[in-house]
């Protein structure tokens, strides 16, 4: 019989190795979007490249981990990986996501058997392609949008493979913040090899597979014990993507999910086909999507391994935009990707409003700012999401400021490392209380605004979406508002975008992020009138909105007039 004790020490110890995988990449990382944003993941694999462990970090890249690692199991077979070599791949069509995110993979060997496989993937700021970021929204095949690495070994039994590196750090306007990142998640590795062999010492090679089995066996049966406790049926939901990047004409997106006792089908059939715009995102990503808001349904609490999303089914057609094939571009794939997740959550939330939300502002709307830094003469990258409003709840307003769903713990840059890094001073960063929120008997939470003043010429990338539909409210609530940027040149000129690729801007221009509010809960009328005076209060709404939008009137001191509102002062909320 088993030692549960040890067993449990294993488990943890199993989750202890990838979380210092992560700290060793934050602090030993080149790149502020690594060290500072914490735009990357790290994770452990079973031999056969099942997720047994991971840390904290980004949603997505979490969800796809099992890809990256089986990329260099499906090309190089287990008897082609040997102790002491390290993988790099970004290939997006099998590892997902697009050109920027890179992921090394070491296998990780008890003698001459495989034991398990470490993961990391981080987005590197320039990997090539035509514009300086390497993504945006205008390249129409993929190799606009830089180098593209299968599964190749960059160290090989412990040797570096120079030309590899070399071939990387020449495709790259940044090569120095490449060759730092790749240092920093290769050093993670090396820890990651060590103390599996320190654990596998101690424990014995049985007891710590014994534990990875047993990891996959619990996580499916908490899966299955959740999902009985879920209601039952066929649920739909629809959305429209602002455009498809090759017209104007917005695109309808669409999702069926059922659920039974036995399954968790969801099903992306019958949504456009892939186009020659860089908003197309492959199989990989669209299933991480779906198994965040999985997740989130059955238990955001409980850690992510492979069995946990076994009896999730994800039916995704060939050469749409949801699943696009090479040479398809993929550079802004988040901005799709996330409408996979959100029509899930869309078509979920009026049935499990103690785990789903109203929506929310859904873009990552991330930008590069890019150019010459005049203070050393060196090359400069600013590349970051942004956080927004998210949806109001059935009995709570929605957070203010925070970031994609998709981004999870990732963090703006902070304004200390831009101003000290970046030829940028900014000039505000507030809650967008002018845009507003999605109204209800609980209101959406606010996005944000950020001016960036540019103290050198640079250029400037976005690809923005809800601009056109806002986050959806729920039972009543109103949508939420819009997400968008402005460029405000030195003369006074001004310009909304939402999309731009590789625009030139000069010393003195501005630009300003603006993120959406999320959508409201119930009916606008049924709010207390006690958080509608806290929100004048807090300079959140006006006055006029107050009686406008929630029926409250307010006297001259802020005080509620109780009768004209049509309130008693005892009358609890409905």
């Amino acid at each position: 019989m088993p030692d549960l004790i040890e067993m449990e020490i294993v488990k943890n110890s199993l989750i202890a190795i990838a979380e210092e995988m992560f700290t060793v990449t934050a602090k030993t990382s080149k790149s502020p979007i690594i060290y500072d944003v914490l735009d990357f993941s790290t994770g452990l694999t079973d031999a056969e490249g099942d997720v047994v462990s991971q840390a904290t970090g980004i949603p997505l890249f979490i969800g796809m981990l099992d890809f990256n690692a089986k990329a260099p199991l499906d090309k190089f077979g287990k008897d082609g990986l040997q102790p002491g070599d390290v993988i790099i791949v970004n290939d997006p069509y099998i590892s997902g996501t697009h050109l920027n995110d890179v992921a090394i993979v070491a296998p990780f060997f008890h003698k001459d058997e495989l034991l398990a496989i470490g993961v990391n993937k981080g987005h590197y700021y320039d990997i090539g392609g035509m514009v300086f970021g390497s993504w945006g929204p205008k390249g129409s095949e993929v190799y606009h949008e830089g180098i593209l690495i299968p599964p190749v070994k960059l160290y090989e039994e412990n040797r570096l493979n120079k030309d590899v590196l070399d071939l990387l750090l020449e495709n790259s306007r940044l090569p120095s913040y490449v060759l730092g990142d790749i240092e920093a998640q290769t050093a993670s590795m090396k820890l990651a090899e060590r103390r599996l062999k320190a654990l596998v010492s101690k424990y014995g090679l049985d007891t710590v597979k014994a534990n990875m089995d047993k990891i996959q066996r619990d996580g499916e049966t908490v899966a299955w014990n959740r999902i009985k406790m879920l209601p039952k049926g066929v649920f739909r939901a629809e959305d429209y993507y602002d455009d498809s990047g090759v017209s104007e004409d917005p695109m309808k997106l669409t999702v069926k999910v059922e659920i039974d006792d036995d399954k968790f089908d969801v099903d992306l059939s019958g949504n456009p086909p892939a186009v020659r715009a860089a908003i197309n995102t492959t199989y990989p990503a669209t299933v991480a999507a779906v198994r965040i808001v999985y997740a989130a349904v059955l238990d955001p609490h409980v850690r992510y391994c492979q069995g946990f999303v076994k009896p999730l089914r994800i039916t995704i057609p060939e050469n749409t935009v949801f699943n696009a094939k090479k040479p398809y571009p993929v550079g802004i794939y988040w901005e799709t990707m996330t409408y996979a997740a959100d029509l899930v959550w869309k078509a979920l939330a009026p049935y499990i409003p103690d785990r789903l939300t109203a929506g929310h502002f859904l873009s990552v709307v991330a930008e590069t700012i890019a150019g010459i830094n005049p203070r050393n003469g060196e090359a400069f990258a600013l590349v970051e999401p942004n956080p927004g409003g998210w949806g109001a709840g059935y009995d709570k307003d929605g957070e203010s400021a925070l970031v994609s769903f998709a981004d999870g713990e990732t963090f703006i840059t902070s304004i200390e490392v831009i101003e000290q890094r970046y030829p940028i001073i900014v000039e505000r960063y507030q809650l967008n209380t002018e845009d507003g929120v999605g109204h209800g008997e609980f209101r959406g939470g606010f996005g944000i605004v950020k001016d960036y003043r540019l103290l050198a010429d640079a250029e400037f990338t976005t690809a923005v979406n809800r601009s056109k539909f806002p986050p959806w409210g729920v039972n009543g609530g109103l949508p939420g508002t819009y997400n968008y940027m402005l460029i405000i040149k030195s003369d006074g000129s001004e310009t909304r975008v939402r999309k731009v690729s590789g625009e030139r801007l000069k010393a003195g221009d501005l630009v300003s992020i603006r993120t959406a509010g999320g959508g409201g809960w119930g009916d606008p009328r049924k709010r207390d009138p006690e958080k509608v005076r806290e929100d004048v209060m807090e300079g959140y709404i006006t006055v006029d909105d107050a009686k406008r939008i929630y029926r409250v009137v307010l006297r001259e001191n802020l005080e509620i007039d109780w009768e004209a509102t049509g309130w008693e002062r005892s009358q609890p909320s409905p």
